[in-house]
């Protein structure tokens, strides 16, 4: 999910650098090391005391892990809300959504696996994939909702669970800047401030501004338009995180959870990425054979296990450089979802097509080579699912 769908590997790192701390080991090492698995099983690698531990009893240590992960991402937000708080009864006037000057810019850059690890199944599409010429249409990526952790200052009552029981209540069809903005308060239900003091658009303030990195969740370019373009039901969620990660994630993103999603901690799943077993059973619960689904990893280890579940697997340049990724048998590889597009046909197939440059690209539109394997050399028809 993270680097297909969403970007929060700012946030992930982080949590995997306080880590390496703890132990005593390269921050960089634990970091490469951990990217695409299951944190239950980096977890067993990176401590010997829980490599005994059955699944059962490696939840809370997991679910620790992935809280760990939110409130690295919620804590550029907390920090902004908290200023804009501060200075409400000061001279200076809070700026509103719209009204930023162009010296306010974040400094940071929106980085940035659903369709099976992030997006699942195309489930029951049996399409045709080609590389053609598509309408420059490009998603803006909706910076990630901010919620604050436990112990941020905002009460006592204040957790995880309860932000993200209010999240899920949200609309999640219209992208926010901020999405705990639609809340009078996420924290206390009696608050009488009103939405728009919360209406906190986190680009107003730059990173040195706040004195710290914004590792805020986000949506990658082109992933609304392609999950907006999929009929309901054809694809799913499989992803390397657990349940506490995944659903924070996507909620923090805008990104409505599918039916299907198969998340680390499922007690169906024998083995995680690199095995292909988390695709296999995302496209049984889609009820189509996985040679029929399409599955997009960012990941070595996530596009090891598209290809060896034997659906066609789309490598995408997220969080790795081309040449770190295309040695991993992926079918193609292109630099973002941007390229890629969905069609549905009347008999019910999809058919997908791959731009070889994304939209803006000087290229964008042109026969322009971006893939590992050339359409023409693809078996057709390509798949009915959808995965990744």
């Amino acid at each position: 999910m993270d680097g297909t769908l969403v970007d929060s590997i700012a946030a992930v790192e982080a949590a995997w650098t306080s880590v390496a701390n703890e132990l005593g080991e390269p921050a960089e090492k634990v970091i490469a090391a951990t990217h695409g698995r299951r944190a239950i099983d980096n977890l067993r690698d990176l401590k010997p005391t829980l490599r005994r531990l059955t699944n059962e009893q490696m939840e809370p240590h997991v679910e620790e892990f992935e809280k760990r992960i939110l409130r690295e991402a919620d804590e550029f937000g907390e920090k902004v809300r908290s200023r804009r708080s501060s200075s409400a009864g000061s001279s200076r006037t809070p700026s509103r959504r719209g009204s930023k000057s162009a010296s306010r810019r974040g400094s940071s850059s929106a980085g940035g696996n659903p369709l099976l690890q992030g997006l699942g199944g195309l489930g029951g599409a049996g399409f045709g994939m080609s590389k053609l010429a598509t309408p420059a249409i490009s998603d803006s990526p909706a910076p990630g909702a901010d919620s604050p952790a436990k112990d941020s200052g905002f009460g006592e009552g204040t957790n995880l669970e309860s932000v993200n029981e209010k999240l899920a209540k949200l609309s999640v069809e219209k992208p926010r800047h901020d999405r705990l903005a639609a809340l009078s308060s996420p924290f206390d239900d009696d608050d009488e401030e009103s939405d728009e003091e919360f209406d906190v658009d986190l680009s107003d303030y730059t990173e040195e501004e706040i004195g710290c990195q914004n590792k805020s969740v986000r949506i990658l370019p082109g992933v609304r338009r392609l999950i907006d373009s999929l009929p309901k039901g054809r694809f799913a969620v499989a992803t390397s995180g657990a349940k506490t990660y995944c659903h924070g994630a996507l909620l923090r993103a805008g990104i409505q959870r599918p039916t299907v999603t198969i998340t680390a901690d499922d007690p169906r799943l024998k083995n995680g990425k690199p095995f292909p077993d988390p695709f296999i059973l995302a496209a049984q619960e889609l009820g189509y054979p996985i040679e029929k689904c399409l599955v997009f990893e960012d990941s070595p280890s996530g596009i090891k296990a598209g290809v060896a579940s034997k659906a066609t697997t789309i490598a995408v340049c997220t969080s790795h450089p081309v040449e770190k990724i295309n040695n991993c048998g992926a079918h193609y590889i292109v630099p973002s979802l941007d390229c890629v597009h969905a069609f549905p046909n009347p008999d019910g197939t999809i058919r997908i097509v791959i731009d070889a440059h994304p939209p803006h690209h000087p290229k964008h539109g042109s026969r322009g080579s971006f893939t590992a394997v050339a359409p023409d050399e693809v078996p057709a028809p390509i798949p009915e699912g959808v995965a990744a």
